[in-house]
């Protein structure tokens, strides 16, 4: 009977985004990156003038005004997961990183020079090829389907895994090393995206069979209500650690290593959990790992060579030796 009813319940989901929802999920996604390439520069911003004041940054408006800006974000995101696959919505990340360090080199005077501003092309045009080398279908399209996956060994498996790397960073790490070395709270923010993408995009699933008046819409409920929790718990731990990165750190270099960590452990989670890399071709494939490559080396250009007085005139200077 659970078996009929699934597969009922999927022949009335199981159908692919059309044109249009995905048109708007793209559009969504790409707005949602751009409005999260503000928040660490606004959050740095507030930071840095209630540290002036000597008073918290939970008293200055600025950093409120980056939280919001994250709270928006991340619904945008949530629409967006519902309408495209999690490989296409998360690599558009990207664009919020060049976004984010020409904001910081006017809020933060933090420098974006000629190879910086390369870099921000670069990552624009990887995003491009991203888009049109993604997946024009979904894997997983159903409440039953989305249960099959949650409990499938290799999945179970990996969260493990990560709780137990969750545990050691935040209890035993952290403390001692958070401060002092970057890829402490980067790690933390970024294992924790193996809960919240993957929950974002399955109470999407989920919530679809809510209000239907069948006996698997108090089972969808029950699924929503976990998934949330999750998320929830994710989204708090996530934003304690990325403030206090912001505190230790320059915005513009946690912003695009972070990028990088996140978006390739939530790739990990997603294709172990979606399988959406299934519907991929081996052309498909090679020009999104192609964009993604495209994508890292603009961000390496924007952050790590932002400290070089390196200037388009300086190619037209005569090279002058002395003997």
């Amino acid at each position: 009977m659970r078996m009929a009813v699934g597969a009922a319940a999927g022949e009335g989901a199981a159908q692919s985004p059309g044109p249009a929802a995905v048109s708007l999920g793209l559009s969504v996604a790409v707005v949602s990156s751009l409005v999260n390439g503000s928040t660490f520069v606004l959050q740095k911003k507030g930071i840095v003038r209630a540290r002036g004041r000597g008073t918290s940054y939970l008293t200055d408006i600025v950093w409120w005004s980056g939280t919001i800006a994250m709270a928006l974000g991340q619904i945008g995101n949530f629409l967006a997961y519902t309408a495209v696959p999690t490989v296409l919505v998360t690599p558009l990340g990207a664009l919020g990183v060049p976004f984010g360090s020409i904001l910081a080199s006017y809020l933060l005077k933090e420098k974006l020079n000629i190879l910086g501003k390369l870099g921000c092309l670069l990552s624009c045009a990887g995003s491009v090829v991203l888009i049109i080398h993604s997946p024009k279908s979904e894997s997983v399209t159903t409440q039953a389907e989305l249960e099959e996956k949650l409990t499938n060994p290799v999945f179970v498996g990996y969260l493990c895994i990560v709780l137990l790397m969750l545990l050691l960073l935040i209890f035993w790490i952290a403390p001692a090393h958070g401060p002092t070395n970057i890829m402490v709270y980067i790690s933390i923010c970024s294992l924790l995206g193996s809960f919240t993408v993957p929950s974002t995009k399955g109470i999407g699933l989920a919530a679809q069979d809510i209000f239907h008046n069948n006996p698997s819409s108090q089972r969808a409920l029950y699924l929503c209500l976990v998934l949330l929790a999750v998320l929830g718990c994710s989204i708090i731990i996530q934003f304690r650690y990325i403030n206090k990165a912001l505190e230790c750190f320059d915005s513009s270099v946690f912003g695009a290593i972070y990028y990088v960590v996140f978006t390739t452990l939530v790739l990990l989670a997603s294709a172990i959990l979606f399988r959406e890399w299934s519907n991929v071709g081996v052309v498909d494939f090679l020009g999104m790992a192609c964009g993604f490559t495209t994508v890292s080396i603009g961000i390496v250009l924007i952050q790590v060579f932002k400290e070089f007085n390196f200037n388009i005139g300086d190619l037209n200077k005569p090279n002058m030796k002395t003997d």
